[in-house]
């Protein structure tokens, strides 16, 4: 019961951090490309910092989440915050709903519920040295991605593609945690590299997913994180860490997920909870949006954009 309250309070905690990040990141002059720096302009910004306190407190949710429920279960549990960003733009942001992102709100706690239900909770089989190997590797593509998807792409495929990015950074974050043995000493917990790749692995996902932000749409972000961080870290945990469902009940667990990540990448894609604060740009120069508001005059009242 534990475990399933953290990953519910994770996904909260996500979604309501990523609007709070979003105002941050879009006060904040964008850079040409991805700059390991971009994190600590936006330390200047309050709403960034407390989301990525939210941020925090979540993610340290999902590792005690981790250590017993298969990372199927967790990640698409945490996939929910999409539905939670809707669910408050609506209560405290009035932002109205239609009927189909209704309905999707409706089918996506559906797939949370079969997979809350389904899950069988177990510790992960300990990883080989050379599954290990790999996961440690894995660091040097998944920043050159970064980089290139920072400095080649504009507009939306940028976008999505460093929310993706982003998504594979924190969903290997949530498979390093599960893979690190709970009963170990902290010196072997210290040294192991399962544990320094954790830690960057999140660098790189909160600069990839910082950077999208300040790129366009934090639901579209959200949507390519979500997908991501979701589908990669379940198909490693059912090869290589022994998750499963429950006995008998492996049909409704897929259903589950898949009903889950469908949902909610269609709910983050056909949303938008977009905070119109216009980016500062860097002292001295015009933000890459100056003529643009210059020619179109102050951002429309309310302080929210169309709706979702």
């Amino acid at each position: 019961m534990t475990a399933y309250l953290a990953a519910f309070a994770c996904a909260v905690c996500y979604g309501v951090g990523s609007i709070l990040q979003s105002i941050g990141a879009r006060r904040t002059a964008a850079a040409g490309g991805l700059d390991p720096r971009l994190l600590v302009r936006l330390a200047a910004q309050a709403p960034y910092l407390v989301g990525m306190g939210l941020d925090l407190v979540g993610w340290l949710f999902s590792l005690v989440a981790v250590r017993t429920l298969p990372l199927f279960a967790v990640q698409a549990i945490l996939v929910a915050s999409v539905g939670v960003t809707a669910v408050l733009a609506r209560i405290v942001l009035r932002v109205r709903l239609d009927r189909v992102q209704v309905a999707t709100l409706v089918v996506l706690g559906l797939g949370v519920v079969l997979l809350a239900a389904t899950a069988a909770p177990g510790k992960a089989k300990p990883l080989g040295s050379l599954s290990v190997a790999l996961i440690a590797l894995g660091l040097l593509p998944t920043a050159l991605g970064c980089f290139w998807a920072g400095r080649a792409l504009a507009g939306e495929r940028a976008v999505l593609a460093l929310g993706g990015l982003s998504g594979l950074a924190f969903g290997a974050t949530a498979l390093c945690a599960r893979a690190l043995e709970a009963d170990r000493t902290v010196v072997d917990v210290v040294t192991d590299p399962l544990s320094w790749a954790l830690l960057v692995y999140g660098a790189i996902g909160m600069i990839a997913f910082a950077a999208a932000l300040q790129r366009g749409s934090v639901t579209l972000a959200m949507a390519g994180q979500a997908t991501v961080e979701t589908i990669v870290p379940a198909i490693v945990g059912l090869t290589l860490l022994g998750d499963h469902a429950r006995s008998g009940s492996g049909g409704i667990a897929t259903t589950g997920f898949i009903v889950t990540v469908i949902a909610a990448a269609w709910l983050a894609a056909h949303s938008r909870v977009e905070p119109a604060v216009p980016s500062t740009p860097a002292a001295g120069s015009r933000g890459p949006n100056c003529d643009a508001r210059e020619r179109s005059g102050p951002p429309p009242e309310p302080p929210y954009a169309e709706g979702l």
